[in-house]
């Protein structure tokens, strides 16, 4: 097969991490594989390079460069002449299907990264975006969900449930591994003593991710006594992080909390911690965070939002969105009892999210849409 994957960038991220493994995954079964991207240069694109997977950057100015940018895509789609041109997100997946007239025998695979948006926390355009998608995806060969959340909650806005499948993400268990030294390195780097229970938060600044009810429960865990440290791991716009920010203070967390910009030895700060926590309140799909978190070895305590449930199973803590109270009990009941056991919560991993079994899934699903065609209903 030669497949085009069509992503905004490779900045960090769970759906870019994503696309890295399956893109890799796929090359190393024979497939042609190229990767065009509106914004080029982020960090993630080194790995696809040393991989001999080819990228296509498509030189975006901006949200409204959307004639020209066009234009663009459809010279690179020209050139390479895939067989499938697979996007990821909304706004690109409304890019790759605005494509179809003119190259009627590519198939069409959209990605779908997310359950159910609160698109009051942000501008106008995502919520037009999401309105467009739902009256485009018909038009689309396949849909392919990250989460049954993810599924259930787009077919219930319109799209096609026959051609919407759920395919999970997959955990890379070879390099998301506990390493004793490296705990030893980041706690030291960190100023965090052996005694002092470490808990994170792993994950970009936004809204979704719901920092604040993080925040508000560790304000109720310092409470309990200074063994506490905790720290938030991920970029975001400087406004938000600053209001965060003024959050902690306001709520006397100043001493006990560590800010961390978004790096690559993410699998070294998982094996840092000793209990991982997404807070998020709407919108999450699969966590990429707690599957890598949980291959390290470290219990986590999640909300009952997207796949996050269901990715813990019976080896985490799950409690209800934006109650601090109850994350803060949950956080307690981690760290007071030890009843997960670090080999069980990496089996966990190891036998239900298989990086093998999301590239097996993903060829499977295209071979099967390019033999035949998926349901047009």
């Amino acid at each position: 097969m030669k497949i085009l994957f069509l992503l905004r960038s490779l900045n960090y991220g769970g759906a870019e991490r994503q696309l890295v493994l399956l893109a890799k995954g796929l090359r190393d079964r024979g497939h042609n594989v190229v990767v065009a991207l509106c914004y080029a240069g982020g960090p993630l694109e080194k790995e696809l390079q040393e991989a001999g997977v080819r990228i296509r950057p498509l030189h975006k100015r901006g949200r409204w460069d959307v004639p020209a940018f066009l234009f663009r895509l459809t010279q690179v789609v020209r050139e390479e002449r895939p067989e499938i041109l697979h996007s990821y997100l909304t706004d690109q997946n409304l890019m790759a299907v605005l494509l179809k007239p003119l190259f009627p025998s590519i198939r069409i695979v959209w990605g779908v990264r997310c359950s159910m948006m609160d698109l009051n926390r942000y501008d106008w355009l995502p919520g037009l975006s999401l309105k467009l998608t739902c009256r485009l995806a018909r038009f689309a060969d396949a849909i392919i969900a990250n989460s049954h959340v993810g599924r259930e909650h787009h077919v219930a806005l319109g799209y096609p449930a026959q051609k919407t499948v759920v395919i999970s993400n997959g955990i890379d268990t070879k390099r998301f591994r506990h390493d004793p030294k490296a705990r030893d390195r980041i706690r030291a780097e960190w100023g965090v003593s052996e005694h002092e229970k470490l808990v994170g938060l792993v994950g970009r600044l936004d809204p979704m991710k719901d920092h604040s009810t993080f925040l508000n429960a560790a304000a109720l865990l310092v409470r309990e006594g200074k063994r506490f440290r905790f720290v938030c791991v991920g970029d975001g716009p400087i406004e938000y992080r600053s209001s965060l920010q003024d959050l902690a203070r306001t709520l006397g967390l100043e001493k006990y909390i560590i800010w961390v910009s978004a790096r690559t030895d993410v699998s070294d700060i998982y094996s840092a911690l000793d209990l991982l926590v997404s807070s998020s309140s709407f919108g999450e799909g699969f966590s990429n965070v707690i599957g890598e978190a949980m291959a390290c070895g470290v219990p986590c305590v999640v909300t009952n939002v997207g796949d996050s449930a269901w990715v813990v199973g019976n080896q985490g803590e799950v409690v209800p969105p934006k109650n601090p109270v109850a994350l803060r009990s949950a956080i307690l009941q981690v760290l007071n009892r030890k009843t997960y056991d670090p080999a069980q919560i990496r089996q966990r991993v190891v036998d239900q999210l298989s990086l093998n079994s999301l590239v097996t899934n993903t060829e499977q699903m295209l071979s099967t849409l390019l033999r035949g065609s998926m349901s047009n209903e």
